[in-house]
């Protein structure tokens, strides 16, 4: 007697279809892990943009030195072959009504976090705080006189930048003697 054996070779089409489907499931959640590592890149790149903005206000400040702060509402800074200018708000938070109107930074970036090469700028603004550094005032005073002298001021620095229609804010802090 022959005994007729079925063997089976391959994959039947509700394999394939199954399969299918967990493959592509598989490659939308590839997909959207990968837009949100781009997405988190690009948050990054803005923050460590704003830290050097911040940065260049408050090492311009050292190097023009404490006189040039004087009890002037706006300082000029210096950054390459452009000038900024920022409002500085007292401690009293007194400024002109347009702070962060003229304050304007433009970083860009090129990259290619994906397939796509991109080009990331962002605008930064800034507003800077100045107010005497309680450590380095001194105070003399006499029958006739009393004389307050301020040898170095402290320095908040405030940047703001806009991501995915949110806005971003860091504060950085300095002493300018």
């Amino acid at each position: 007697m022959w005994r007729y054996v079925k063997e089976k070779n391959g994959f039947g089409i509700v394999e394939v279809l199954v399969s299918a489907a967990v493959l592509g499931f598989l490659l939308v959640a590839l997909l959207n892990l990968q837009g949100g590592n781009r997405d988190s890149l690009l948050r990054l790149r803005g923050r460590d943009g704003a830290v050097e903005v911040a940065q260049q206000i408050i090492d311009s400040l050292n190097r023009s030195g404490l006189s040039s702060m004087g009890n002037a509402e706006e300082v000029t800074l210096h950054f390459g072959d452009e000038n900024y200018n920022y409002n500085i708000v007292d401690k009293d938070g007194n400024a002109s009504e347009s702070a962060g109107l003229r304050n304007m930074m433009v970083r860009t970036w090129e990259g290619q976090p994906g397939l796509v090469k991109n080009t990331m700028t962002v605008k930064y603004r800034a507003v800077v705080k100045v107010s005497p550094d309680k450590d380095y005032v001194a105070q003399s005073s006499t029958m006739l006189e009393s004389v307050r002298h301020v040898y170095a001021k402290q320095v908040n620095v405030k940047v703001f930048w806009t991501f995915k229609a949110t806005e971003f804010s860091i504060d950085v802090s300095g002493v300018v003697k």
